[in-house]
């Protein structure tokens, strides 16, 4: 901190808002004046960028920018955003905060909690569990639970998430007395979707879904699709999906949803006569779907870095019971029959190969766009100290990647102190802006 060069590599790690896996670019960036060909600003050197990674274990300031994006863009089409061009009217559409979860595939370690915390019934194995223990979501029998049939729903969930949107299609055609190639004329089902991991290693999946008309997020639906037939279709189509595959050994195996099916009516009021049971408030499933964007498997320390042989697993900082898991996708991808499934990229994902957050395309605005927003912020601050438009200049930007990463555990210590005061600074003015509370 005392070298002289500080205060430039301060700025510079400041500049990527204290970022632990930043790029450092080297070459060129001109703005020349489109019709006097005369060049306003260049920039030879050296530039650093953020990793701009979702994983909150590999850069925790990323992460942050990341879950925010996250939460503009589900909230947007929960509320409406006219910077976002989605109108305040998709609050009054029907919407549900929808979980689907995976089948059982063995007893593990668990604690059913009621109301106020209280424990309402011992563990399968005969315990009563703390929350601290870390047996939690291991299989009470690992010779007996199905490692296999997991690991291949795992692989599969997408393909049963795509499957269950074709489905809620058609539940929604049936229940509207219409034809399949008509539907499109009539609503627009929209939806934003998260994957978690649970305790046990498998993912479940929370979805807003909500339903327009023809034209999309601007357009009403008709009077028949309504809040009762988007719940009534949503739990036929999570009932009748299936994906088969097959074991190692030949053997038929039908994937499908596990028999849990959670629905909750997205309101603006925080509360309701039924209780927070049954209704969630907008704000809060965006601020929930943001949240897990950023996480992992939760399984290990290291659960963004892919498995380079049999021998990494056991050296991994994990449960039994997910070593069973990460061995099992290992052995599986090592045959032909389950090569195009990749298993074995996607072990240390315990066979998870899907994207954590999608959305479909009418839901609102996307992650680029909001991207793109900020640059063009930064561009219009550049362009109004040259007293440009836009339009009337050339932006030609010439970078080649040199290095990753800070260089020593030093400055990466440092480099996350900027960080954690960086948030702490932004979490302030947010709450400051309303009013003491913050907006997630």
């Amino acid at each position: 901190m005392r070298s002289p060069g500080f205060a430039l590599w301060r700025k510079k790690v400041k500049s990527v808002h204290g970022c632990a896996a930043l790029v450092k670019l080297c070459g060129s960036s001109t703005i020349t004046h489109r019709a006097s060909g005369k060049v306003l600003k260049s920039k030879v050197g050296s530039v650093w960028v953020p990793c701009g990674t979702r994983r909150e274990k590999l850069c925790p300031s990323c992460s942050q920018w990341y879950a925010q994006d996250a939460f503009l863009l589900i909230r947007a089409g929960l509320c409406g955003d006219a910077s976002k061009g989605i109108t305040a009217d998709v609050a009054d559409r029907p919407r549900w905060f929808v979980t689907l979860t995976p089948p059982s595939f063995g007893p593990v370690h668990s604690r059913v909690v009621g109301a106020g915390g209280r424990l309402m019934r011992p563990c399968s194995c005969g315990e009563w569990h703390k929350e601290a223990d870390t047996r939690l979501g291991q299989a009470i029998d690992m010779g007996a639970y199905d490692f296999e049939a997991a690991v291949l729903w795992q692989a599969h969930a997408g393909a049963l998430w795509h499957r269950f949107t074709i489905a809620l299609k058609r539940e929604l055609t049936r229940l509207g007395g219409l034809r399949v190639a008509d539907l499109n004329r009539e609503v627009r089902l929209s939806y934003s979707k998260v994957a978690e991991y649970q305790r046990r290693g498998m993912v479940h999946f929370h979805a807003a879904v909500r339903l327009d008309g023809a034209e999309g997020a601007s357009a009403t639906p008709p009077r028949w699709a309504s809040k009762k037939v988007l719940a009534d279709a949503v739990r036929s189509a999570a009932d009748s999906v299936t994906v088969t595959t097959a074991r190692k050994d030949g053997t038929v195996l039908d994937l499908a949803f596990g028999a849990q099916l959670d629905l909750r009516d997205i309101t603006d009021a925080g509360r309701s006569e039924e209780g927070e049971s049954a209704r969630v408030a907008a704000d809060r499933v965006a601020s929930y779907v943001a949240k897990y964007a950023t996480k992992s498997t939760g399984s290990h320390d290291g659960p963004d870095r892919r498995i380079r042989s049999a021998a990494d697993i056991e050296e991994l900082p994990v449960s039994a019971h997910h070593k069973a898991m990460m061995r099992t996708a290992w052995e599986l991808g090592g045959l032909e029959m389950y090569s195009d499934l990749n298993l074995r990229r996607w072990a240390h994902m315990l066979g998870f190969r899907g994207h954590f957050l999608t959305k479909s395309r009418a839901w609102s605005t996307t992650l680029g766009e909001l991207r793109a927003i900020r640059s063009r912020f930064r561009l219009a601050e550049v362009l109004a100290e040259l007293e440009v438009t836009e339009d009337a200049v050339l932006v030609v930007n010439d970078w080649e990647a040199v290095g990753f990463g800070h260089d020593n555990d030093a400055e990466r210590e440092v480099a996350q102190a900027i960080a954690e005061a960086m948030v702490h600074t932004r979490q302030m003015r947010r709450e400051a802006r309303n009013g003491g509370g913050t907006d997630e």
